[in-house]
């Protein structure tokens, strides 16, 4: 599999570069930040692109701002930063690692938790993920693969590992549409994600955990 380099807007370069300073200790706890235009030039980019860099790191809790006076290291380690945005400047090979590991918990889990109504709403999404495939359709193929699992979720009645999938998710279609160049892979797993709701919906947790751990083996 390709190495793929994610995309971030300026600002979030912004704040990554100046996280890594300040975790390596270049500003310290209660030093003060350069100004914005010695900090646009530091990083080539524009006054909007730094604003909301600081603005991200007051957010995580390693800046504070005083009006009038500057723009402060409040903590050498993020402590507030949003869930969101911290998927958001994430490599995509960690949230694939993430998503994958999820995964396995949340079949184990759909298989002792699921109730007829699930079952059918995963089926519904299987038959879409397997029209898609046959049909070439990258797209649908994808989005029917991400609506089955958080499907999957759903069934697995943990609203955190719920929630966790759905945020992991909502950063990955991009990842899929790069590694994917077809729907070849689609068509390989179509029939191990059926055997996979097949135990799923019989509550064998053991073999729905090692048919998830096949299909992430599978690539």
């Amino acid at each position: 599999m390709n190495t793929v380099i994610q995309k971030r807007s300026l600002a979030d370069e912004v704040a990554a570069g100046l996280q890594q300073q300040i975790s390596a200790g270049v500003y310290k706890v209660g030093d003060k930040l350069p100004t914005e235009p010695n900090l646009m030039k530091a990083f080539g980019v524009g006054r909007s692109s730094i604003r909301e860099a600081i603005k991200i790191l007051v957010n995580s809790g390693l800046l504070s701002v005083q009006q009038g006076v500057g723009t402060f290291v409040e903590n050498q380690i993020a402590d507030r930063e949003p869930l969101g945005t911290r998927l958001k400047r994430a490599d995509y090979g960690e949230l694939d690692e993430v998503r994958k590991l999820l995964e396995i918990k949340i079949a184990q889990k759909a298989a002792q938790n699921c109730v007829d109504s699930d079952i059918q709403k995963m089926k519904g999404f299987l038959d879409a993920r397997k029209k898609a495939a046959t049909t070439g359709d990258l797209p649908g193929s994808i989005a029917a693969d991400i609506q089955f699992h958080v499907a999957l979720a759903e069934a697995s009645g943990n609203e955190i590992l719920l929630d966790l999938y759905k945020a992991v998710a909502a950063h990955m279609e991009s990842w899929f549409m790069k590694v994917n160049l077809d729907t070849s892979s689609f068509i390989q797993t179509q029939h191990m994600h059926e055997e996979l709701l097949k135990h799923i919906r019989k509550g064998q947790s053991e073999a729905a955990w090692n048919m998830a751990i096949a299909i992430i083996d599978h690539g």
